[in-house]
């Protein structure tokens, strides 16, 4: 797997370096020209917002609250860093989340919450994909290429999304677990069958919490929307609320279906200039947009990675988790 994901990003960077060539240093130049430090500044305080609201919507995946919120912040702050930086790894950020938290509440409550939490979250950027379609019929038409690409993206997050929650609901995670037992590996079972156990009880019993976490991981996204709309307007695109809502939608859809690649590198850079080529703003102006959405995704990794080495200092070392028995959420 680690090295399917190294040929993607290979993939992507060369996709990347033809998109520069091709469309040329000095259009993109142009727009990032254009943006101060104080809008950049901006922009990663309303990113901070929708962390603040997603990290709500990962509390709400608990049973109960048992983990003070700022603890809950700090994890998450580290563990999406983490995401990013270990995307050629086989330890993901979700795994450090559930470990910076062992202190407030155990393994048994802190994988499950994770794994709601990612739930939570992919049903919100679903709900929102269709929010995107809706508004951007008011600027294209049904067959335009951009149009059909969106409802590809829909039709594919779709089936994840229902495939990921019948999997939850079905009890697919224990049989899974009942399956490796008979391959030797029976502490593996014991460890599904809790987490399936764990996963089913919440859904049934707490779906009003699962509710709650889909609305927050949504206002995240408005957040989202507000960022999109602050970049366009730094690098000199005269851009209303609904162009945002359209381009922050694809992107959101284009990073669900390029899981895969480390970063969505090359895609997302392709999504975007393509897209507003297609809205006449000009491929540069989407470079630049991608640039800066990449400038402050690198700004909240070296706050997630501080975070990340404070949080270290009142832990055991992570080599030490293993022998914990957490599984890997991913």
């Amino acid at each position: 797997m680690r090295g399917v994901r190294i040929v993607l990003l290979g993939g992507g960077v060369a996709v990347l370096a033809w998109l520069v060539l091709h469309i040329g240093p000095r259009a993109i130049v142009a727009s990032l020209e254009q943006i101060t430090w104080w809008q950049l500044v901006l922009i990663c305080l309303v990113h901070g917002l929708a962390m603040v609201v997603d990290t709500l919507g990962w509390r709400y995946a608990f049973a109960r609250d048992r983990v003070p919120f700022g603890t809950l912040l700090a994890a998450r702050t580290a563990g999406e860093a983490v995401n990013i930086v270990t995307a050629l790894a086989s330890v993901g950020g979700e795994a450090v989340k559930a470990w910076l938290i062992k202190q407030d509440v155990p393994y048994e409550e802190s994988v499950p919450s994770v794994i709601a939490a990612k739930t939570a979250t992919t049903v919100a950027q679903a709900l929102f994909l269709v929010v995107g379609i809706v508004v951007a019929c008011t600027l294209f038409t049904w067959r335009s290429p951009f149009m059909v690409g969106m409802i590809w993206l829909l039709v594919i997050e779709t089936i994840a999304v229902g495939g990921f929650l019948a999997a939850q609901w079905s009890g697919l995670i224990g049989r899974a677990g009942r399956l490796l037992a008979l391959t030797g590996l029976g502490h593996v079972e014991a460890h599904a069958a809790r987490l399936d156990g764990a996963l089913r009880a919440y859904y049934r019993q707490q779906w009003p919490r699962f509710l709650l976490s889909i609305g927050c991981h949504a206002v995240g996204n408005v957040f989202a929307v507000l960022e999109t709309l602050l970049v366009m307007r730094a690098i000199g695109i005269p851009a209303g609320l609904a162009t945002a809502t359209v381009v922050d939608a694809l992107g959101s859809g284009i990073r669900f279906a390029t899981f895969m690649v480390p970063g969505s590198v090359g895609a997302l850079e392709g999504a975007h200039a393509a897209a507003f080529a297609a809205l006449g703003f000009g491929a540069g102006a989407g470079l630049a947009y991608t640039i800066v959405r990449r400038a402050r995704q690198v700004i909240w990794i070296g706050l997630g990675l501080a975070v990340l080495g404070v949080m270290r200092l009142r832990q055991p070392a992570l080599a030490g988790s293993s022998t914990a028995g957490a599984p890997s959420p991913r």
